[in-house]
C-alpha cells in the first residue's frame, strides 16, 4: 500500500517526517470506499521526540512578548483565511462531510484565532496598591509548559483550533494528536504555522492511535492533556492524565434533545431539526439526536418531519447541492446500522430507514462508499438503547411528553449534559427552560446553540470531565496559571522578626 498510496507523517521541530515506527493504517475516502492515503501511527519514541521538540522550544517562547506572539497569530489567521477552502477540500476527501459544512468547520476555527490573537488584552493580570503598608499585590498569568490535545474525527480542523491557537498565544508549546481517520488537515495547518513565522517546535504533530494516547498522558513533561471524543475515553484520560499529574480538559458524549412546544413553528422547527440532526451524516457532538415532542406537537410535525427526511439530498459532498455525505468509516457505519437494527428490536416505531440508502444515486464512483440516509424513529421511550447512548449518526429519535415539566425531567434526568435546544414562542417557557435545565449549552430557537469564540465551549455532568470548558476566557485560564506577587522595598520594612500571618496595617 506505501508503494501506491501518499503516507501522512508526523510534523516535528518545524519538518515533516514518517517517524520510527513502521505500523500505518487506510485512510479512506468515503464517499468511494477507496483508500486514498496512509497515515503513520506513531510510537511512544515518536512522542518523545516531539516532546524533547516542544520543552526544548518553551523557554524562548515563553519569553516571548504577548504582542509579539500574536502578531504571529495574525499572520496565521491571514494565511488560513487564504487557504480556507483547500482545508475545506481535505476535510470533505477525508471526512465525507459536504463541502459548504467543511467550510462552515474552518470558519468556525477561524473565530478561536482571531480570539487568540487579543493575548495581550487576555493575559493582563490585577494589580492593588497598598494592600498594607508599603505593600503592593498584583497577579500575572504564566504558561504551564508542554501541552497536547488529542482531537476526534469529526472536526480534523475546528476541534484542535479550540485547543493550540489559545494555548500557543499564552506562551505554551503545543503537541497535537489529530485522529487517524482524517489526519491531511493536521499537517496543512502545521505548514501554515511554520510560515506564518512561528518558532520550529512550539507546534508539532503526532498521527496515531492508542500508543501516541498513551505515550503522552504518562510523559512526565506534559503538563496538560485537551481531549474531545466519546465519555467512555473522556473519563480514562481524565483519570489517567490526573494520576500523572496533568491538567485535563476531557470533552466526552452528548445526547442532545431538542424540546419541542406545541406553540412552536412548525415549519421553522423541522428546518432547525433536518440541519441539527443529519447535518453531518449526525457525527457532530452537538447533533440533534432527540426530539422531546411536547403535547399534540407531535401530531402536527411528524408527517412534515417524515416527509424531509425521506427527501434528503444525499449526495457526494463535493457537490453543492449535497446536504448530507457518507458516514465516516465502514465500522461506524456498520455501529449505526447496528443501532438501528436495536430500536426496531426494541420496540421503536421506525418511520424512515436510511440503511436502505443505494450509493450509486450519490454520484458517480460513489457505489462503494459508506453510505447511509436520514433514520426517523418515533415513538421512543427513555429505556430504549437508542435514547440511552449516543450513536453519532444521521438517526433521529422523537419521544412524546404530556407537558414542559415532563420534557424538562426527560432532558435532565439523561447521563449526558452537552447541548440542548427548545423551540417555543412563549418568552417565559424559554425563560424557565433555560434557567431549569442542567445542561452546558442551551439554544431558544437555537437547533445548535455551539458558543462563540469569546464565551467557551462545555458540557455538564458525564459530557465534560475537568473544571474549565473549551477556548475563550476559560481556555486562557487552562493554559495559564496564576501566580500573586506581593512587594515591598527596605524602607518600608520594620526592625525585628514577625511571627504572626501578616495583615492589612
Amino acid at each position: 500500500m506505501s508503494a501506491q498510496v501518499p503516507l501522512i507523517g508526523h510534523f516535528i521541530a518545524g519538518a515533516t517526517t514518517p517517524g520510527s515506527s513502521p505500523r500505518r493504517q487506510p485512510v479512506y475516502n468515503p464517499a468511494t470506499g477507496a483508500v486514498a492515503r496512509e497515515v503513520a501511527l506513531g510510537s511512544a519514541a515518536d512522542v518523545q521526540a516531539a516532546v524533547a521538540a516542544a520543552k526544548a522550544a518553551f523557554p524562548a517562547w515563553a519569553d516571548t512578548p504577548p504582542i509579539r506572539r500574536a502578531r504571529i497569530m495574525f499572520r496565521f489567521l491571514e494565511l488560513l483565511n487564504a487557504s480556507r477552502d483547500e482545508l475545506a477540500r481535505l476535510i470533505t476527501a477525508e471526512h465525507g462531510k459536504v463541502f459548504t459544512d467543511a467550510q462552515g468547520e474552518v470558519s468556525r476555527g477561524i473565530d478561536i484565532v482571531e480570539f487568540a490573537c487579543g493575548v495581550p488584552q487576555l493575559l493582563k493580570g490585577d494589580y492593588t496598591d497598598q494592600v498594607s503598608t508599603g505593600i503592593d499585590n498584583w497577579t500575572m498569568r504564566q504558561p504551564l509548559g508542554v501541552v497536547a490535545g488529542i482531537t476526534p474525527f469529526n472536526f480534523p480542523v475546528m476541534v484542535p483550533m479550540w485547543m493550540f491557537p489559545v494555548a500557543i498565544a499564552t506562551g505554551n508549546t503545543f503537541i497535537l494528536k489529530p485522529s487517524p481517520t482524517d489526519p491531511s488537515p493536521s499537517l496543512l495547518i502545521a505548514e501554515l504555522l511554520r510560515q506564518a513565522g512561528l518558532p520550529d517546535g512550539v507546534f508539532n504533530v503526532i498521527q496515531g492511535d492508542k500508543e501516541s494516547v498513551d505515550a503522552l498522558l504518562a510523559h512526565p513533561d506534559i503538563q496538560a492533556i485537551s481531549f474531545v471524543g466519546s465519555t467512555p475515553i473522556a473519563n480514562h484520560i481524565y483519570e489517567t492524565g490526573a494520576r500523572h499529574g496533568k491538567r485535563v480538559q476531557a470533552l466526552g458524549g452528548a445526547k442532545n434533545h431538542m424540546v419541542v412546544m406545541p406553540d412552536a413553528d412548525i415549519e421553522r422547527t423541522v428546518d432547525a431539526l433536518i440541519g441539527a440532526a443529519y447535518g453531518s451524516a449526525g457525527e457532530r457532538c452537538m447533533a440533534i439526536s432527540v426530539a422531546v415532542l411536547v403535547g399534540d406537537v407531535g401530531d402536527r410535525l411528524m408527517p412534515t418531519l417524515l416527509e424531509r427526511t425521506r427527501n434528503l439530498k444525499v449526495l457526494d459532498g463535493n457537490n453543492l447541492a449535497a446536504e448530507m455525505g457518507p458516514i465516516v468509516t465502514a465500522a461506524a457505519h456498520g455501529r449505526i446500522c447496528g443501532y438501528i437494527s436495536k430500536g426496531i428490536e426494541e420496540g421503536a416505531q421506525l418511520l424512515a430507514d436510511g440503511r436502505v440508502f443505494d450509493g450509486a444515486k450519490a454520484g458517480a464512483g460513489c457505489e462503494q462508499g459508506f453510505w447511509m440516509g436520514g433514520t426517523l424513529f418515533d415513538h421512543v421511550t427513555p429505556d430504549m438503547t437508542i435514547y440511552k447512548e449516543e450513536i453519532f449518526g444521521p438517526v433521529l429519535s422523537c419521544v412524546r411528553v404530556k407537558d414542559f415539566g415532563a420534557a424538562v425531567k426527560l432532558v435532565n434526568d439523561h447521563e449526558f449534559g452537552n447541548g440542548v435546544s427548545c423551540f417555543t414562542s412563549d418568552g417565559n417557557v424559554a425563560r424557565e427552560f433555560a434557567r431549569r435545565i442542567q445542561v452546558g449549552m442551551v439554544g431558544i430557537n437555537v437547533p445548535i446553540p455551539v458558543p462563540m469564540a469569546w464565551h467557551g465551549f462545555g458540557g455538564w455532568k458525564r459530557s465534560l470531565f475537568g473544571d474549565m470548558h473549551a477556548y475563550g476566557e476559560e481556555g486562557v485560564r487552562f493554559y495559564t496559571r496564576q501566580k500573586s506577587v506581593m512587594q515591598r522595598w527596605p524602607e518600608t520594612i520594620g526592625k525585628g522578626a514577625e511571627f504572626v500571618m501578616p495583615t492589612a496595617k
